[in-house]
C-alpha cells in the first residue's frame, strides 16, 4: 500500500464528488479479504473484518466506522482523518454520521455496465437498505459508477511513473524473449523463460498466471485469451505474445509480433509484411483521433474498417481498454457498438485515461498478427508510452 499514491487518489475522489454534484460517497463492505470491493485498494488501503462504511464527503472528510477490533489497524494505515468503532451494531455511529451531515446523494458500489464499480455484494445492499429504511436517506442511494471511473482513470503523475515503469521493462523482456525463441521451443517453454524473468526482476504478472504471459505460434492458435500450449514454434509462423508486469501496484499490457524464417529467406512473404503494414496503419489511424471528448467507440470505428476494408476479418473484441491497478481496469474503453458492452462505448474519453490499442488480423496459414500498444491521453490528443514496434520482428 503506497499511502501517497491513496491520499492523491482521496484528494481526487473529493474533486469528482464535487463535479458530480454527489455528497457522499460510501464504501459498505464486510470481510473484505475474501469478498474484496475493488475501490478499498485505492481510497482504503486496509482490508476491514465486520460490516465497515468508509465514507468521503465532497466538504473533505473522510471517515470509517469499523468493528472495534479493526480500529487500531485502521488508524496505523492512515488514510483516513476519522475512525470510529462500535461493538454490537454499526447502525447508531453511522446513523449518527448521515444525520450529521445530511447527504442527499450517496454513491454506493453497484454497475450494471463496470465491474470494478460493482463492489457493493447483494447480501450487504440489504443490510444497508434495512439501515437506511426509517431514514430520511433511504432514496439516497445512487451509483458510484461515474466516481469510480473517473477516479480509476484519471492517472496522477505518481500512478503515470509507475505504469511508465511497468511498460519498459516488459519492452525489455520482450527483447529478451527474442533471442530466446527459435523453431523447435514450445509455447510452455517461452511462457517459461519470460516467468522466470520476472520472478527474477522480483515483478508481478499483470494477469492471471495460467495466462499471462499468452503465447501463440503459427495458424489455428487457442483463444486470445488462452494461455500457451505444446505447440511447437515452426519456420514460417507468425508467433505473438501478450504480456504484462505489475510493478508498485501498477500493471502493463503490450503485445508483440514476430516472423520466424523458412529456409533462404531473407524477408517476411508478401503477406505476412502485409499483415503487418495494414495493423500497424490501423494503430496509427486510431492513435491520431484519440482525444478529450470522442467516444471510445469512434476510435474503435476507424481501426476496426481500416482492417475490413484491406480485405481482413474484423476482430472479435475490443480495440482496446484501460489500463492502471489492473490490467483490464473499468469504464470507458475503445469498444464496439455491441451489446456487451452496455453504455461504454458511448462515454467520451478524458485527460489523463491510459488505454491500450491492440487491433488484430489473421494471416491464412501464418497465424495471427496484433501489436498492442499503450496510450495516456492529453489535453489536446494522446501520447505512446510504449515504444510502438514499426518492424516485424524476425527470427532467422
Amino acid at each position: 500500500m503506497d499511502k501517497r499514491i491513496i491520499q492523491e487518489k482521496i484528494n481526487q475522489a473529493i474533486e469528482i464528488l464535487n463535479e458530480k454534484k454527489i455528497d457522499l460517497w460510501l464504501i459498505f463492505a464486510r470481510e473484505s479479504a475474501t469478498i474484496h470491493d475493488p475501490s478499498i485498494d485505492i481510497v482504503v488501503g486496509t482490508n476491514c473484518t465486520w460490516q465497515s462504511a468508509f465514507m468521503i464527503n465532497r466538504n473533505g472528510d473522510t471517515t470509517a466506522i469499523l468493528g472495534s477490533l479493526d480500529v487500531p489497524n485502521m488508524e496505523m494505515t492512515g488514510t483516513f482523518k476519522n475512525v470510529t468503532g462500535y461493538v454490537k451494531s454499526i447502525k447508531e455511529p453511522f446513523l449518527e454520521y448521515l444525520n450529521k451531515h445530511k447527504p442527499v446523494k450517496i454513491a454506493v458500489n453497484y454497475s450494471v455496465d463496470s465491474n470494478l464499480a460493482d463492489g457493493l455484494t447483494h447480501g450487504m445492499f440489504l443490510v444497508l437498505n434495512n439501515l437506511l429504511k426509517e431514514t430520511p436517506f433511504k432514496d439516497s442511494l445512487v451509483s458510484s459508477e461515474e466516481v469510480i471511473a473517473a477516479l480509476r482513470g484519471r492517472k496522477s503523475k505518481t500512478e503515470l511513473d509507475y505504469m511508465k515503469e511497468a511498460v519498459k521493462e516488459t519492452l525489455l523482456i520482450f527483447d529478451m524473449v527474442t533471442n530466446f525463441m527459435k523453431p523447435g521451443k514450445t509455447e510452455k517453454e517461452v511462457g517459461a523463460f519470460i516467468k522466470r524473468i520476472v520472478a527474477e526482476k522480483g515483478f508481478e504478472l499483470a494477469w492471471d498466471e495460467d495466462h499471462c504471459p499468452a503465447v501463440f505460434t503459427g495458424p489455428d492458435t487457442a483463444g486470445a485469451h488462452a494461455g500457451p500450449t505444446d505447440r511447437v514454434i515452426e519456420k514460417g509462423h507468425i508467433i505473438n505474445i501478450d504480456f504484462g508486469v505489475k510493478i508498485n501496484g501498477y500493471c502493463s499490457d503490450l503485445q508483440r509480433t514476430w516472423y520466424v524464417f523458412e529456409d533462404g529467406q531473407d524477408t517476411a512473404p508478401e503477406e505476412v509484411q502485409k499483415g503487418f503494414d495494414v495493423l500497424k496503419e490501423s494503430i496509427r489511424k486510431a492513435k491520431a483521433i484519440v482525444k478529450p471528448g470522442i467516444t471510445g467507440c469512434e476510435v474503435d470505428d476507424t481501426a476496426r474498417n481500416y482492417i475490413v476494408e484491406n480485405g481482413y476479418e474484423e476482430y472479435q473484441h475490443a480495440l482496446g481498454h484501460q489500463v492502471g491497478r489492473v490490467a483490464h481496469d473499468g469504464g470507458v474503453g475503445f469498444y464496439p457498438r455491441w451489446e456487451r458492452y452496455g453504455k461504454l462505448p458511448y462515454l467520451p474519453i478524458e485527460v489523463g485515461q491510459v488505454f491500450t490499442i491492440e487491433p488484430r488480423l489473421t494471416v491464412k496459414d501464418r497465424g495471427i498478427v496484433t501489436m498492442e500498444e499503450e496510450i495516456v491521453v492529453t489535453e489536446n490528443g494522446c501520447e505512446y508510452l510504449s515504444t510502438p514496434q514499426e518492424e516485424l520482428i524476425l527470427i532467422k
